[in-house]
């Protein structure tokens, strides 16, 4: 039988993202070893170094040059020679867009052995998933300014949907929570909840009593497809009560559905509370086109070079992505060996803290597949 090839585009990126990348990619083709299957590696240089060098942000091919790929493996955005959002709009949000990357993917996991500021919470308490919506909303820049510079400037910006991105957006939720527990309940439903055969629990986080235009619409898309999911349980919270329970009791979520800006900033405070962002990975799916794994720490530029930064993150994103070709079993395999990496070898998730070098860390993955 002919070994399955799967042609990877990587964006190394700036600062420290080379360096976390090696250590993906590595323990991407260890895995690869182990299940007969390979990829097909083509790197592009896009960042703030070529941005630097030929004015360039990205060339206007790229969003059709990665459609010929099955993925994208992306390492971190972010020059301090450049100013901030020029590259991040530029690369990360015309990629999202481009190729209507128009899910953000958000595990929110407590590994074993990694700190939490949550005082008595522990890896049972959090474990959950963040799905935003990743291609509308507040972020398409529509709106403006008046008058600019005067007493009287105005500045207009617009959160705009349409149902199609919503319903699309809701129903992915629904899709991730009945794959979450296919096998097994969520441990979070009650006795009674099992009992009526539910299995997992999407809740949504809006603010339908302020936002009464845009959160309509998604209240009524979101228990319309709710309808198609009679084995998922629904639960509503505003997005300021979501931030309080994410502290105080994160393990009443299971997946949580949001918009683009309340995902944004609920994802970070989600980060945090799993110990921060070296180990938190996230995704930009297309689930019928390209989409794009990476870690969610910045390119951390004053730790470059010196082989301290974590790539335990970059290692995550790794599994996620092979999750979305297909290839499950090794994408559990990575899981399960970080798990033992920060459980019984790394001191710390911080940066010159952990016990190891970045590529010590690497090896240490790759040893215990």
């Amino acid at each position: 039988m002919e070994k399955k090839v799967y042609k990877i585009a990587v964006l190394p990126g700036d600062g420290t993202g080379p360096e976390v990348v090696a250590e993906g990619l590595k323990v991407l083709d260890a895995a690869a070893a182990k299940y007969g299957f390979a990829f097909e590696k083509t790197t592009f240089n896009w960042g703030g170094e070529h941005y630097l060098a030929t004015g360039e942000v990205l060339p206007e091919d790229a969003a059709e040059t990665l459609k010929k790929f099955d993925a994208v493996f992306l390492g971190a955005i972010g020059h301090p020679k450049v100013k901030p959002g020029i590259l991040e709009k530029g690369i990360l949000l015309k990629l999202r867009f481009d190729l209507d990357q128009y899910i953000n993917l958000r595990p929110v996991k407590l590994y074993p052995g990694v700190e939490t500021p949550l005082a008595n919470k522990g890896p049972e308490d959090i474990d959950y998933v963040v799905v935003r919506e990743n291609t509308g909303g507040i972020y398409t820049g529509i709106g403006g300014i008046s008058q600019k510079g005067t007493k009287s400037e105005v500045a207009i910006q617009s959160m705009v949907y349409n149902y199609m991105q919503v319903e699309r957006c809701v129903r992915f939720a629904f899709e991730t929570a009945r794959k979450r527990h296919k096998d097994a309940p969520w441990r979070g439903l009650s006795q009674e909840d099992i009992a009526a055969g539910k299995i997992g629990q999407v809740t949504l986080c809006g603010k339908t009593n302020v936002l009464t235009f845009v959160f309509d619409l998604w209240e009524r898309t979101f228990y319309e497809v709710a309808k198609d999911y009679p084995d998922i349980k629904t639960a509503y919270c505003h997005v300021d009560a979501t931030c309080m329970w994410m502290v105080k009791n994160p393990e009443w979520f299971d997946v949580l559905v949001t918009c683009n800006i309340f995902g944004d900033i609920i994802t970070d405070l989600g980060a945090m509370t799993q110990g921060g962002m070296g180990v938190s990975a996230g995704g930009n799916i297309n689930p019928n086109g390209v989409s794009m794994f990476e870690p969610i720490g910045g390119s951390a530029p004053k730790y470059t070079g010196l082989g301290v930064i974590n790539p335990v993150a970059a290692i995550l994103a790794g599994a996620m992505m092979l999750d979305f070709l297909g290839e499950t079993e090794a994408a559990k395999d990575i899981e399960k060996s970080v798990e033992f990496v920060t459980a019984k070898k790394m001191k710390s998730q911080s940066a010159g803290k952990m016990g190891y070098s970045t590529s010590e860390v690497g090896d240490l993955v790759v040893e215990n597949l």
